[in-house]
């Protein structure tokens, strides 16, 4: 029972939320004459009225409720027809009935409302003590089409219910599930600094050809590891909060950042050429953690995607207050198609073999570069392709 009434509460909470109801009340009164008209809602032992336009003092009010015995409510709910009572008096059928004899009117209208399901939610209504002249197309079809009506909001209502119930437990389960990526890498952190500098060790030893080359692929392949891990974790961190956090400053040596990310590439593609190019004539005011990380995305990225006999190019300058780092490889170009959504999430270009991962580096970097104020571009034609970060350097803020 307890359930019941809370459904029935809601459906009054429905009713109530139709701003067109209150409308479609006062219509019905003034285009019939009749002084009480109601939207009630009927079940299989109540009858409750959920709105109310009273003229008559009738004495019900939103929430009021009529025993369902008492009510003709109750029959249409049986045969699922409306009914249309001009002068009770003169009626064959209604002229000794209970209920006009109990309520005390002459005129009567009631039209069932059917949600889209078939359900039979209830009815249109309006009483009279004098008689009214309702048995004509015009207020028949008016009802009917208020019945419709407000049977096409419930339904509505009902959806967007049901939509926010479901998109309420996407969100829980998008929680959860990142919550859980969030924990898998930082756990995964430990036992791969491990791996990392167990490889850096067996690198020092006086190892034969064979035993350098796997201790280089171990030293390698932690590196790429690390990078996903810790894009795995920001994208997690990302959806979690407002994004990435920074925390700028300008006392950093950020050009020694900048040079260690290229050594540290360098070694791992040893064969490859780098050419860096610093013009720094004011400190950079950033966060230096971060824009190494979004410096190692960009060029491991030229590494990946370029020729092993190219060279990738690495200006940066800082003058003017403005901060610009360009990293420019050569090779294929960009397709249109994967230029609108290169800075997506789990998007990537044209793949080759050997050119692995999730796919969330560079969305990683515009997320960095946005969490500066600033932009990540790209550029790309048939000779070479430029990603560009550009911030305001206003060394004043720190």
């Amino acid at each position: 029972m307890q359930k019941t009434q809370h459904n029935i509460q809601a459906d009054i909470e429905a009713i109530k939320n139709i701003p067109a109801v209150s409308h479609i009340l006062e219509i019905v009164c003034r285009t019939t004459g009749m002084g009480f008209a109601a939207v009630a809602r009927v079940t299989s032992d109540a009858w409750i009225a959920c709105a109310v336009r009273d003229e008559i003092n009738f004495g019900l009010v939103p929430g009021g409720e009529l025993q369902l015995e008492t009510t003709i409510c109750n029959e249409i709910r049986q045969h699922r027809q409306p009914v249309i009572i001009d002068h009770v008096a003169n009626d064959p059928d209604f002229a000794g009935h209970h209920t006009p004899l109990i309520y005390g009117f002459q005129s009567y209208i009631s039209m069932p409302i059917f949600l889209k399901n078939g359900d039979f939610f209830g009815t249109l209504c309006a009483i009279d003590p004098k008689p009214a002249k309702l048995k004509n197309p015009a207020i028949t079809g008016m009802f009917t089409m208020f019945a419709e009506l407000i049977a096409s909001h419930l339904d509505a209502l009902d959806q967007v219910a049901e939509a926010e119930q479901e998109l309420k437990k996407e969100q829980e389960i998008a929680i959860v599930r990142d919550q859980f990526i969030a924990i898998l890498g930082h756990d995964l952190k430990n036992p791969l600094n491990a791996i990392s500098s167990s490889a850096q060790l067996l690198s020092r030893l006086n190892l034969d050809e064979k035993g350098g080359r796997l201790a280089k692929i171990i030293k390698d392949a932690s590196f790429r590891m690390n990078g996903l891990i810790d894009n795995i974790l920001d994208f997690a961190s990302g959806r979690l909060g407002d994004g990435i956090s920074v925390n700028r400053s300008s006392d950093e040596d950020h050009e020694r950042m900048l040079t260690e990310v290229i050594e540290e590439l360098q070694a791992i593609w040893p064969s490859r050429k780098i050419k860096a190019s610093f013009a720094m004539a004011q400190p950079i005011h950033a966060d230096g953690k971060r824009l190494a990380q979004l410096f190692s995305n960009l060029l491991a990225n030229a590494l990946n995607y370029s020729p092993v006999d190219s060279i990738v190019e690495v200006n940066a300058t800082s003058a003017g207050g403005e901060f610009t780092l360009c990293v420019i490889n050569s090779g294929k170009q960009i397709p249109a198609g994967a230029m609108e959504r290169l800075f997506q999430p789990f998007s990537r270009g044209e793949v080759e073999p050997n050119q692995k991962g999730l796919g969330l580096g560079l969305y990683i970097a515009s997320e960095i570069a946005r969490a500066h104020q600033g932009t990540l571009k790209v550029t790309s034609d048939t000779e070479k392709t430029c990603f560009t970060l550009h911030f305001q350097n206003n060394v004043a803020q720190r």
